[in-house]
């Protein structure tokens, strides 16, 4: 948002797993790391086309080409960016998770040298990634020579010279016995010399946490309970201390909204003493205007600018004027400076700096689904935007003389480059990737599908959605004349986010072998304002489904895709709209879901906070989380479905996807359940993101597709169909 596999395996695989049996039949495979499964080569029949002379191609049934892209590559190359840094010296500082450690995030410094290897700063017994509100985000921070980040192991903060890497890191928080205290979106206080930081305390409640801002005196060697500043509301974000450490700034919001349905920006001055009081609502408290305000940032000259979507209904750069307590928009733009607040520590824009007076803020926005990136000059009011080759740009940091910039494009997969200004910042002079999160990415430019945006109509009248088309791009290989493309369609989570058109491998996955893809941002996706966000509001499992499967629907009639070969796939709340796509509408033909919600009040009965009353503005009244719930009407269902599941999620727990494989299972329909042990609420090892695409992939071949693929795969045992 524990239980075992009934059969044991004992074969051999490209990789290890171990499969239990359960109490119950067949193909509940409940996965640990140590299980082995045997491969089979499938048959691939290819003849030779002399289309053209000079590029001869094989031909062969769509969905069963050879790609090089394969799900070992996918799995062990690609790896998770969660932020960066810049210190005062300019070195570039990033948090990268690793797929091959298990998931472990470790903070990398940019090579000292052009020809020398990244420096890994976290030692090897410690993992950098918190737990707040369970997506984190905001999990490390440096000033000086020192850094500080929350240990994934224990969650409590600790303090670490960066000079010194093989000294070992100092806890600065108390040993609280487990994970029940987590710490995120930190920053240096200078004038007390102390970190202040948000705090979700789960001692007394794991669904009802406590969270706050608090700070953490650092001239003290031993670990010491945190000093309570603000606190009272549901939710804090983004403390920020000005420049002379007079005044905070903050984010907060409460229960039912998410921060970005309505949201308060506050500033309070800090006493002598260090407390915050004298407390002042910049943005957010009249209940006449509705915003939601995020990313409060103090420039230089110790003026608050943050982005909210007051009037307009987009995310725009304001500015607070103090003396007045008067807000002003710094640029107006039908478009997103920001995106949905679902992790700490997002930066979209940042200030310049120079020698000047003059106030310049590097920005990205979203407009028509694409980002730009640009330099405002707040004193013109003007925008220049810049040339770079991302199509999709997510956090901004200022450094020497440059900008570093975290995006990704058709081609690019996500990276982080080095954009260097002219004196006038008006013009890149050079643009320089100094991390990507797949190393192998460019081998494979020419097996690479292109997306395509599309616009098609909804169940409303005179209405529209969007969504990224990939059509099947194989340089080896094509399909017969006359042969259309199986589909998978995929269901993006949230569901408040956005399918962003960017370089995937697990899209081009698919794409590469003879897939269509199709991304869709149906109604309620970010990126197009407040006013195609709001239409998911009561309307949750009907606007995205209708949305979905109008899109498959618009994409079969324009004869791009075989429409007896639909499927659907989606994780956590893309899930949901796949299964309530099966049971409620007869479009797919199959369908697999990650995660996914079945049960709408379980999902609200058992998430955890930050989410516990999400759904009610999605949903409604309790009929409405009845009928909508898939759970419920399992007789609707009349097609295959592949679920997965981790077994440590405390989003979705692991009952959502039991429930629907015992009830398909009893139906008679062809279903199958993977559930993997060290899995939260997404999957980070390498050997289950592998075996997630595989077993998807062979899944829908075997019961929709009409093909064999190429790759060397032994499918899982499939209830009602093995």
């Amino acid at each position: 948002m524990g239980f075992s596999g009934i059969a044991t395996l004992t074969r051999h695989y490209a990789f290890c797993y171990s499969v239990s049996v359960s109490p119950f039949s067949s193909s509940l495979i409940h996965i640990t790391p140590s299980t082995k499964l045997l491969t089979r080569k499938l048959s691939l029949p290819i003849r030779m086309s002399s289309t053209n002379p000079n590029v001869k191609k094989h031909i062969a049934p769509y969905g069963s080409w050879k790609s090089p892209i394969t799900a070992d590559i996918i799995s062990g190359s690609t790896k998770r960016l969660g932020g960066f840094s810049v210190d005062s010296l300019g070195h570039l500082f990033w948090l990268e998770s690793r797929p091959t450690e298990s998931g472990r995030a470790v903070i990398v410094k940019e090579p000292g040298k052009p020809g020398e290897d990244p420096i890994d700063v976290t030692p090897k017994d410690f993992a950098v990634r918190t737990l707040a509100q369970e997506y984190g985000g905001g999990d490390f921070c440096i000033q000086g020579d020192i850094l500080i980040f929350s240990n994934y192991k224990d969650q409590r903060l600790y303090k670490q010279s960066i000079s010194s890497i093989d000294s070992a890191p100092l806890p600065l928080t108390p040993d609280y016995g487990g994970r029940s205290v987590c710490y995120a979106d930190g920053v240096f206080d200078s004038r007390f010399n102390r970190y202040v930081t948000v705090r979700e305390d789960q001692r007394e409640s794991g669904i009802n946490a406590i969270t706050t801002i608090v700070s953490i005196d650092l001239s003290s060697n031993s670990d010491q309970e945190p000093m309570l500043l603000v606190g009272g509301n549901d939710f804090y974000a983004s403390p920020r201390i000005d420049p002379k450490g007079d005044r905070m700034a903050w984010i907060e919001w409460g229960h039912p909204n998410m921060s970005w349905d309505r949201s308060e920006l506050w500033v309070g001055y800090i006493s002598d003493n260090g407390d915050v009081q004298n407390r002042i609502c910049v943005a957010g408290g009249d209940p006449t205007i509705v915003e939601s305000p995020t990313e409060p940032l103090w420039s230089s000259q110790g003026e608050l600018y943050f982005v909210t979507d007051r009037k307009s209904g987009f995310w725009n750069i304001y500015k607070w004027v103090e003396s007045s307590n008067e807000v002003l928009p710094v640029y107006s733009l039908d478009a997103e400076f920001t995106r949905p607040l679902w992790v700490f520590g997002m930066k979209s824009y940042d200030f310049l700096k120079n020698h000047d007076q003059d106030t310049l803020i590097a920005c990205s926005y979203r407009e028509n689904g694409k980002s730009y990136l640009g330099v405002l000059d707040v004193n013109l009011g003007k925008i220049s935007v810049l040339d770079i080759p991302f199509t999709d740009i997510n956090n901004i940091t200022s450094g020497v003389q440059s900008l570093y910039v975290e995006g990704a494009s058709a081609v690019h997969p996500s990276s982080i480059a080095k954009v260097t200004l002219d004196d006038q910042r008006t013009k890149v002079i050079d643009f320089k990737i100094m991390w990507s999160s797949s190393s192998v990415s460019e081998m494979y430019n020419s097996y690479y599908s292109r997306p395509e945006l599309i616009k098609f109509p909804t169940d409303v009248p005179g209405q529209c959605a969007y969504a990224y088309f990939y059509p099947p791009t194989n340089t080896d290989f094509q399909a017969s004349h006359g042969e259309t493309p199986p589909l998978l369609l995929r269901s993006h989570g949230g569901p408040t986010a956005e399918a962003r058109g960017c370089l995937n491998l697990s899209i081009q996955y698919w794409t590469s072998r003879g897939w269509a893809y199709v991304d869709v941002n149906y109604g309620g996706s970010t990126g197009y304002g407040r006013e195609y966000r709001e239409r998911l509001l009561g309307s949750w499992g009907i606007v995205d489904v209708n949305d979905c499967c109008n899109c498959a629907k618009f994409l079969v009639d324009s004869g791009r895709v075989d429409g007896e070969r639909l499927c659907i796939t989606g994780s956590s709340a893309g899930g949901y709209t796949t299964l309530a796509a099966l049971a409620f509408k007869d479009v797919f033909k199959a369908g697999a879901s990650l995660y996914g919600i079945g049960d709408l009040q379980l999902l609200r009965a058992e998430t955890h906070k930050f989410e516990s009353h999400y759904t009610d503005n999605l949903v409604g009244d309790e009929k409405a989380y009845f009928e909508r719930s898939p759970i419920n009407f399992v007789d609707h269902f009349s097609c295959p479905i592949i679920l997965f599941q981790g077994l440590e999620d405390k989003v979705v727990s692991p009952d959502q996807a039991r429930k629907i494989y015992q009830a398909l299972k009893e139906k008679g329909l062809p279903v199958a359940l993977i559930e993997y042990e060290g899995e939260q609420h997404g999957f980070r090892k390498a050997e289950n993101v592998k075996f997630t695409l595989e077993q998807q992939m062979v899944f829908f071949a075997r019961l929709v597709g009409h093909f064999e693929v190429a790759d060397e795969v032994t499918p899982v045992k499939i209830d009602n169909f093995d």
